[in-house]
């Protein structure tokens, strides 16, 4: 994940930004060509997700690549800048409605990356498509967010729907557990992977139980897995609960396989769980950092780091958006643009179906080895 490449700073960067100027067919004329000044609006996208609390970092990595995008096409367009909205949700559903009247309330943003949660965009999502607001989300794979008929809503990665029968598989296939535990945390997202994993594993499962969001004493949930005789214990949930669940089962004696999912894919897990961290199997349909070598060099010379989670995501979807500004669409006509749009971008060829999701869907593994996430492969 953290695997660093040595290219020439400009040249990445230059191979970005002349990768942020086209669509399918060619419609990219700038604003200033369609009308000039006029027609440049000084629009804004909005970042949707958290930005503080405890999953901040989450929502930190895929602000980071929705910057790095802006700055690829502001340096192309520099008399017609685009600037970035943020609305900090903490990743709190509650918070989710407000924060969606007040970016529809601004005439200037012409579409949203994110929300960035499962839950948030759960409440969020029907006043943004009433409005015809756009939203591309980098991260939140809740399958039933498809399903609910909103014509805004867009997502640039697989969902769960993929990324469980996954899990399901490497838990079976790779970790070769035959007795696996699941334990959710009751959210949106968590609860609903953590269904179809359970449903994928069938007679496997050895044991089910349900924490709480901000839960720190897991000594219940540890009783129940030590006692099962589970070899690998699944959690859909996020890592600010991940972390002290399986140090707790660590410090009980548990010595299974700890598998989760891309809510626990972030430093602070292994940060806050130490050395119990170790051997964490994490999937993800995130591409790994070195898979667009290009885009991994802009970011670290930007960030002095690597692209971390939902980055390239965030960067992918923040250049549809800001390719339809470049070809002169507004909030009003931006919906049919993401519906037509068929590009490569950093992560995988951007396209969506017609419940707007992504059409192009990988999922990935990854572990944790020597107090690093790494990339152990594509799950086929």
């Amino acid at each position: 994940m953290r695997s660093t490449l040595k290219f020439a700073v400009p040249l990445a960067v230059a191979a970005l930004a002349l990768g942020a100027c086209g669509t399918k067919g060619g419609d990219t004329a700038t604003p200033a060509a369609s009308g000039g000044a006029a027609a440049c609006g000084n629009y804004k996208i909005g970042m949707f997700g958290a930005l503080t609390g405890p999953n901040a970092n989450l929502g930190i990595y895929i602000q980071n690549g929705v910057n790095l995008a802006l700055d690829d096409y502001n340096k192309k367009h520099g008399d017609c800048k685009v600037t970035l909205e943020n609305y900090d949700s903490q990743g709190d559903p509650t918070q989710a409605p407000a924060l969606a009247k007040k970016a529809i309330d601004d005439k200037k943003v012409v579409g949203i990356v994110g929300p960035a949660f499962s839950g948030e965009s759960k409440a969020a999502d029907p006043a943004f498509n009433e409005a015809g607001l756009v939203t591309i989300t980098p991260s939140a794979t809740n399958p039933k967010l498809a399903d609910n008929g909103w014509k805004t809503f867009f997502r640039a990665l697989g969902n769960d729907a993929t990324q469980g029968p996954a899990a399901a598989k490497y838990i079976k296939d790779t970790v070769k557990s035959t007795k696996t535990f699941v334990i959710d945390d009751a959210s949106e997202y968590g609860k609903g992977l953590a269904d179809i994993v359970r449903q994928d594993l069938g007679a496997q499962v050895v044991g089910n139980d349900t924490i709480q969001q901000k839960q720190t004493d897991f000594s219940a949930s540890v009783t129940k897995v030590t006692s099962s005789g589970a070899d690998a214990l699944f959690f859909g949930g996020y890592s600010p609960e991940a972390a002290p669940l399986i140090k707790q089962l660590r410090d009980a004696g548990w010595k299974g396989t700890f598998v989760v999912a891309d809510g626990v894919k972030d430093q602070s897990f292994i940060d806050n769980a130490k050395d119990a961290a170790e051997g964490t199997v994490i999937t993800c349909p995130c591409v790994p950092a070195d898979v667009a070598p290009d885009f991994q060099a802009a970011y670290k010379a930007k960030y002095n780091e690597d692209p971390n989670t939902y980055s390239g995501e965030g960067y992918d979807s923040a250049t549809i958006l800001l390719d339809g500004i470049a070809a002169g669409k507004d909030r009003s006509s931006m919906v049919d643009f993401v519906k037509s749009y068929d590009k490569k971008g950093v992560t995988k060829q951007l396209k969506f179906d017609a419940k707007g999701e992504s059409a192009d869907i990988k999922v990935f593994a990854y572990k944790v080895e020597g107090g690093k996430i790494v990339s152990v492969g594509e799950i086929k």
